[in-house]
């Protein structure tokens, strides 16, 4: 709680010090005199002021926001020698630089730790896709566990590479809010069978992208093996007699594709008035084993799903995401703009009730 705090004050410290540093730096740059640079509010904690005509550095109590204060007439008299470095004497362009400076800076800092963060190098998931939900868009578009995302097609006709799962993720929501239908190339993790999907998006409408549409859209996460991590003493798995390692071949009969897909038979499993025993066959060293179990039912508020209290699936496979200084500079820049874009574009859907303000969250 303590740490999650700090950083908090760190974060908008920071953002703070930017914002009011891009007012200072261009204020002077338009020859305004600026008597205060103040971080925070309330009582005075400590300043600095080289001498009287120099402009008065301050840190307060509060660090909470911050301000500059320049020479204004409309804020008291200003002495006649000084009339040319008052703000309100300034031409409009220079005032108008003054005010757009400080978001101005913040944006450039958003752009500068993105490219610093694609410089040093990321580590994402890798696009290989899990099993889509049954019915979903992404499985009439015939999207199958295994499936590696390669590249999507941008409104040239031009196909551009997918680093990783997040830069898809990214990528179905923008086509969703703008109504657009994706194209991808995939192929399976050999490298081979490569073809074409189309998720049909537009079909959605342009709605926000909500936990319900997410599952309609039904794109796998990230692949993962269909093999037992941490077993929980006395849960369903461990008295079924399941160990960490078991890998889950086939269940009720059929092939288990990957994870995601032995997750969703387990939580549909537990969705009836009581929950529906599950038989699968596992390797366990080279050992075919059948093993019965019954998931509990666990309660997700109205509803009710299936639980073995046992880790499923094992870890995604990671790729390291990491840009030249060019490439880095301007894939900041993009998705600065892409996320300033999507911001200002779901707070007028808020306004005008077409998004739930829900989306303020996070």
């Amino acid at each position: 709680m303590i740490t999650t705090v700090l950083a908090f004050a760190l974060t908008l410290g920071v953002l703070i010090l930017v914002h009011e540093y891009g007012h200072y730096r261009v204020a002077v740059a338009c020859g305004v005199k600026v008597l205060r640079f103040s971080m925070g509010f309330g009582r005075v904690v400590w300043r600095r002021q080289r001498d009287a005509n120099s402009t008065e550095f301050v840190l307060s109590l509060l660090p909470l926001g911050g301000y500059v204060r320049m020479l204004d007439e409309r804020e008291g008299p200003v002495p006649p020698e000084l009339l040319d470095q008052a703000f309100n004497r300034k031409p409009l362009r220079q005032r108008v630089a003054i005010v757009a400076a400080g978001p101005l800076a913040n944006l450039a800092l958003a752009v500068l730790l993105l490219a610093g963060s694609h410089w040093i190098g990321v580590q994402e998931p890798k696009a290989v896709l899990g099993s889509p939900l049954a019915g979903s868009l992404a499985e009439q578009a015939g999207q199958r566990a295994g499936d590696a995302v390669q590249s999507w097609q941008d409104d040239d006709g031009q196909w551009v590479e997918l680093r990783s799962l997040n830069d898809l993720r990214w990528q179905v929501t923008q086509h969703t809010l703008q109504g657009r239908a994706l194209l991808l190339t995939v192929q399976d993790q050999q490298g081979h069978g490569r073809r074409e999907l189309r998720l049909d998006l537009d079909t959605l409408g342009g709605r926000e992208l909500d936990a319900a549409l997410t599952r309609r859209i039904g794109l796998g996460g990230a692949y993962s093996e269909p093999v037992l991590g941490e077993v929980k003493p006395g849960g369903p798995a461990a008295l079924a007699g399941l160990r960490k390692g078991d890998r889950v071949m086939r269940a009720n009969g059929l092939p288990v594709a990957d994870a995601q897909a032995l997750r969703e038979q387990i939580r549909q499993a537990g969705q009836g008035a009581a929950a529906t025993p599950l038989d699968w066959w596992i390797d366990r060293a080279g050992q075919q084993i059948n093993v019965q179990l019954t998931p509990r039912l666990a309660r997700e508020g109205e509803r009710s799903s299936g639980r073995i209290d046992a880790f499923v699936g094992t870890p995604a496979e990671m790729v390291t995401v990491q840009l030249g200084p060019i490439d880095g500079l301007k894939q900041g820049a993009v998705r600065t703009w892409e996320v300033s874009a999507l911001t200002l574009k779901m707070m007028g859907r808020m306004l005008v009730g077409q998004a739930s303000v829900r989306n303020l969250s996070g």
